[in-house]
């Protein structure tokens, strides 16, 4: 009986444990699902496309509706990532609105931005895009990105959500897999309710329907027809806005261009984030571009997938699209600011190539001249003095090329001369601070002095954010939207060179004091923390970089320490380099896909299959610059020739200048071949071809240069001289 008792009392404590327990339950997860409605996403998500629309199109009388998106939401310029006609590199309007619909560059075949075409009517509502299996093959086929056209509509509809567009550039953004679009109108009207969809793609045309470089030709940025155009487009967007149900998300963005050079466009966002938080007024940023007020179009894709609470595929390249921070600043300014980065990038592509042409002209001319006064002597030692001086200022060029963005150069009346002059005016400050103190005297003073200030600047610059980069002649263009971010190609061949020359200098300065142990350790321990912040993901994310510059570090060290560099070590160094860039992107793959860099999307293409695509495109890329870009294939070939067949042989100042270099500061040899060794190697592993080598040579090759005409200052000809005359007798005159 007790025995019974005492099982009852046991079941009825486990029932009250049961109960309590799932009591815990209940109300931990009525805690998540209240969490989880409070940063509710929104019903529905409108994406409006105004092909052509720049930020200079914007007025608070003329386009009304366009500035009162901007008060109420985050605004930024757009790149347009897409498949560029072959002869133009202009993005077409179905280039644009196909990249939407797949999250990934798309184009269309044809040498000409031919609009898109009506969509054919379905019984039901719906339509279906003309010749998408043609559009299908063409980008499977004929493009190296492999885009999956009707992504977006088609995980839309694979949620359960209904889709409808309005405008034909609309229906191929919002058409799933097999080219339909579940609800389809010519206008915005058409569609009546907005509230049963899901999803709703809009366009507004006219821009790209009033003839603006439909052959080919720009519009006037202030001509009327523009400005009528511009202001169709708003009202467009005003009847938007007028139908808008309760809790629905716009993104707005200019897609493609419509004149013959490309742009950056615009784009908005209002209504509520893949946060939760409705888009405050202020600059909208994106981890594809890292920069504040710069996002992409397959950004847009990647923020309509957030935002409808869709799980990404791995297809989509961008992201999602969220707030830099509220900003206080006005509509007015944010508009002007955004307007004077296009500004920027197009005065920098009309500068770029006239600024190389003079670059490697004069660099040329400076070799000749150069050779002339170590080879013949010809000027004596003024002719030394001053080749020394105009070297160092040489040296500093690539480095200033990027501290010139500190100043606005693009909005001075003449833009090319502002550069060069900006550009010239920042490589003497460099050079003056090169010869300002005690350590002018030295033979590698000046050298260090310089190659110092390039390692930090760029390093400080990749830490915080690339800004130098940006627009800079050297640096990334956004209109073609190669890349935003980290080290591109050119900065880290500047970065490279200038990290391990400048390790020199400090080396000979510490091993002249007998401290070589502690110069070895100075050295290796930046060297490593210059590689590792060249392939980290939140600073260089250099993926190509970090081989070719370990390899250089390791041969400047192995030379430094008094060993020889083997076939063996390369190789294992080599090897090391690799697997050390595999552990960042690996570590960068485990992230969630939304905070991936590139080197963690690398990963997911090689488990995908498609990293061969991507090998060969970016080695298709590497030939085409190295043969197409014969200006710097020139420029390298004569700064190698310059360093071997004049400094490193006899002269009219007897032994070969780089000799002499070498006998008073030995740690200068281990620089150059580390330097010369990364150079190498990055060409190899980089698309950018012979752009690295030859930027790294303009940092070198200068540089050493000073190093040796010093080190000819500071010692003794050692060439016979001139026989005097035989000395006269001083026996007394026969008489």
């Amino acid at each position: 009986m007790g025995s019974a008792h005492e099982d009852r009392s046991r079941r009825a404590r486990h029932r009250a444990v049961c109960v309590l327990l799932a009591a815990v339950l209940l109300t931990l997860s009525y805690a998540g699902t209240a969490a989880a409605s409070a940063r509710s996403l929104p019903a529905r998500v409108v994406v409006v496309g105004v092909p052509g629309l720049q930020w200079s199109d914007l007025d608070r009388a003329r386009t009304p509706n366009l500035w009162k998106l901007v008060e109420g939401g985050g605004a930024a310029s757009l790149s347009t990532r897409a498949v560029p006609l072959p002869d133009r590199g202009v993005t077409c309007e179905v280039a644009g609105w196909l990249t939407v619909s797949a999250g990934q560059r798309a184009g269309a075949p044809g040498t000409d931005c031919a609009p898109p075409a009506p969509p054919l009517p379905a019984p039901d509502g719906g339509a279906s895009v003309p010749d998408w299996p043609g559009l299908v093959t063409y980008n499977t086929e004929e493009t190296s990105y492999k885009p999956a056209l009707g992504l977006l509509g088609q995980l839309v509809a694979d949620a359960g959500g209904k889709v409808a567009a309005a405008g034909p550039g609309a229906a191929l953004g919002a058409a799933d897999r097999s080219g339909k679009v579940g609800k389809y109108a010519a206008t915005i009207d058409g569609l009546g309710d907005l509230a049963p969809y899901r999803l709703v793609v809009v366009e507004a045309a006219d821009l790209a329907r009033a003839g603006t470089g439909r052959d080919g030709g720009p519009a006037p940025a202030g001509g009327r027809d523009r400005q009528a155009a511009v202001a169709g487009a708003d009202r467009q967007v005003g009847a938007v806005l007028d139908r808008l149900p309760p809790e629905t998300t716009v993104l707005l963005g200019g897609l493609s261009d419509t004149s013959a050079a490309p742009h950056l466009h615009v784009a908005v966002a209002q209504g509520p984030s893949p946060d939760g938080e409705p888009y405050p007024h202020g600059y909208l940023t994106t981890t594809s571009t890292r920069q504040d007020g710069l996002v992409t179009n397959t950004d847009l894709t990647a923020t309509v997938i957030a935002l409808l609470g869709l799980e990404t595929p791995n297809g989509v390249v961008g992201h999602a699209w969220r707030s830099a921070g509220p900003s206080g600043e006005p509509a007015a300014a944010m508009v002007r600011d955004l307007a004077g980065e296009d500004l920027a990038s197009q005065v920098l592509r009309e500068v770029r190539g006239p600024f190389f042409t003079v670059f490697v002209a004069v660099q040329i001319l400076f070799y000749l001249l150069a050779a002339v006064a170590i080879r013949r002597g010809w000027g004596g030692s003024r002719a030394l003095t001053a080749t020394r001086a105009v070297a160092v200022v040489s040296g500093a060029i690539a480095i200033a090329t990027f501290l010139a963005q500190l100043v606005p150069w693009w909005s001075l009346p003449a833009p090319m001369a502002a550069v060069i002059l900006t550009i010239t005016g920042i490589a003497c400050a460099i050079a003056g601070i090169a010869f300002a103190g005690p350590w002018r005297a030295h033979v590698l003073g000046p050298l260090t002095v310089v190659a110092g200030i390039t390692s930090l600047a760029l390093l400080a610059d990749v830490m915080t954010g690339s800004r130098l980069q940006v627009n800079a002649v050297t640096g990334y263009e956004p209109v073609t939207g190669g890349r935003f971010y980290g080290f591109s190609n050119i900065a880290f061949a500047v970065y490279s060179a200038g990290t391990i020359l400048a390790l020199a200098g400090i080396a000979q300065w510490l091993i002249s004091r007998g401290r070589r142990t502690l110069a070895l350790t100075v050295c290796a321990a930046y060297g490593l923390f210059a590689v590792f912040a060249d392939g980290w993901p939140a600073w260089g994310a250099d993926f190509g970089g970090v081989p070719a510059f370990l390899v250089g570090v390791a041969v400047f060290l192995i030379l430094l320490s008094g060993s020889r560099v083997s076939p063996v070590k390369l190789g294992l160094i080599g090897l090391i380099g690799v697997l050390l860039i595999g552990v960042i992107a690996v570590a960068d793959w485990l992230k969630p896909a939304a905070q991936r860099t590139h080197l963690g999307s690398f990963v997911q293409q090689v488990l995908d299959g498609e990293a061969w695509t991507v090998i060969g495109r970016k080695l298709g890329a590497m030939i085409g610059v190295t043969v197409g870009n014969w200006s710097l294939t020139l420029l390298s070939l004569v700064a190698l020739a310059f360093l071997f067949l004049v400094l490193d042989r006899p002269s009219r100042w007897g032994a070969s200048a780089l000799g002499r270099a070498y006998l008073l500061a030995p740690a200068l040899r281990a620089g150059l071949i580390g330097a010369l060794a990364c150079a190498l190697i990055g060409f190899l592993m980089n698309d950018s071809g012979i752009a690295i080598p030859a930027m790294a040579l303009t940092v070198a090759v200068p540089l050493t240069l000073a190093a040796c005409v010093r080190a000819l200052q500071l010692s003794p000809p050692t060439t016979p001289e001139r026989a005097s005359a035989p000395a006269g007798t001083t026996a007394p005159p026969a008489l």
